[in-house]
């Protein structure tokens, strides 16, 4: 299906990235990852903990060296954390490694979404409402640039999603150029 035969899923918390990866890995007999998951599996800690303890820098240092380590494999689907992007390390292997995927929500339903998540750190505050749209704002033009399929996942449910994904997949990979990266985007929602 590409660069390495990976699919990378990019996009804000409760987007839905790791309930349509895990489908869509099974879907392809492809092995499924979650950065955030890796994170607290290879630390013994939870995400929250992270943050309280070494902050966002120390966390996010910490999610370099997981997808890293991750987009070296082959023949995964990897949902990475919301803020993954925000790191051109990051952004540079997730691009050179894989098919990248962009996950769209509307804001006002990731607002819903997440409105009693307590594990979200960067949500804990007196208007996670505002919280949500101020990193959508910052984040959604990396999600835009570094994306080869967008798919937004309101419209579908996880099912419909998976599908979709599927066949936007198998006709990027049939309209990829032999020599080389493809410059149009599949960017349709």
């Amino acid at each position: 299906m590409g660069k390495a035969k990976n699919i990378f899923l990019v996009g804000p918390m409760g987007t839905g990235k790791t309930t349509i990866g895990r489908h869509l890995a099974k879907s392809l007999h492809m092995e499924f990852f979650d950065s955030d998951q890796e994170i607290e599996e290879r630390t013994g800690a939870d995400i929250a903990w992270i943050f309280d303890i070494e902050g966002e820098a120390g966390f996010r240092r910490r999610e370099a060296a997981v997808i890293d380590d991750l987009t070296c494999r082959e023949n995964i689907v990897l949902a990475t954390g919301g803020g993954a992007v925000l790191d051109p390390k990051n952004r540079q292997y997730l691009k050179q490694r894989g098919t990248v995927v962009y996950l769209h929500t509307d804001v006002d339903l990731l607002v819903r979404r997440t409105a009693k998540d307590t594990k979200r750190p960067l949500l804990q505050t007196d208007d996670p409402g505002a919280r949500l749209r101020e990193l959508m704002a910052a984040r959604e033009p990396l999600y835009r640039e570094l994306a080869d399929v967008t798919l937004t996942t309101s419209d579908y449910t996880v099912r419909g999603a998976v599908k979709a994904l599927v066949g936007k997949l198998a006709r990027k990979s049939k309209s990829k150029p032999a020599s080389g990266y493809n410059k149009h985007k599949t960017n349709t929602g």
